[in-house]
């Protein structure tokens, strides 16, 4: 039987079947205590799986003489199950919010609303892609800058400039459209 200094060799050296080796050999403590910091055995195994794919991936970054291929994994570990934590916290975090949104009257929307909503929805239409992708989430999903420079991929700065532009064509087609019906005056904002 191979020593953990010798499976970890192998380990680094991509041979998978040291991979099955040390997931025979210290999957139950890694299970243990995932289970222990999660306390739910379905998130335990998910997380264990997590450990060795990790652990497979970033194989390169085992160094033993930091320590033992066991105190590796279950750092692994730690990490992946107060990942979940956090996730678990931020999806109940979440659902509370929406559970305390207060329910809109069930009255009818008034038709100069729906024409507003209507024309914005027009004029979003005729931005570039990215332009109204970044209003979109400004907006509608109430994204701040950061968040939407994470989910579009987008540097910070690109995401204010898609944004600052984006307002500037929605406003100049607005007081276009306002000149020429004499109707909307109050601006895109009014709609947003």
């Amino acid at each position: 039987m191979a020593s953990d200094d010798e499976l970890a060799e192998r380990l680094r050296d991509g041979d998978e079947k040291a991979l099955r080796t040390t997931y025979e050999r210290h999957g139950a403590a890694v299970l243990h205590l995932a289970q222990r910091l999660l306390g739910n055995r379905a998130d335990a195994e998910d997380v264990t799986q997590l450990t060795f794919v990790a652990a497979w991936s970033g194989r390169d970054s085992y160094d033993p003489q930091r320590g033992t291929i066991l105190a590796w994994l279950l750092g692994i570990a730690r990490r992946k199950a107060i990942d979940r934590i956090r996730s678990a916290a931020r999806d109940g975090r979440v659902a509370e919010t929406v559970r305390a949104q207060v329910a809109p009257p069930d009255e009818p929307e008034r038709p100069e609303r729906i024409l507003d909503r209507l024309v914005v929805a027009d004029e979003l239409d005729r931005l570039p892609a990215e332009q109204r992708r970044t209003l979109e989430l400004a907006f509608f999903d109430d994204l701040p800058h950061p968040q939407i420079a994470a989910v579009t991929g987008l540097p910070l700065g690109t995401v204010k400039s898609h944004i600052r532009r984006g307002l500037a064509n929605l406003r100049r087609r607005w007081e276009v459209d306002g000149a020429a019906s004499g109707s909307r005056s109050a601006g895109p904002s009014r709609a947003l």
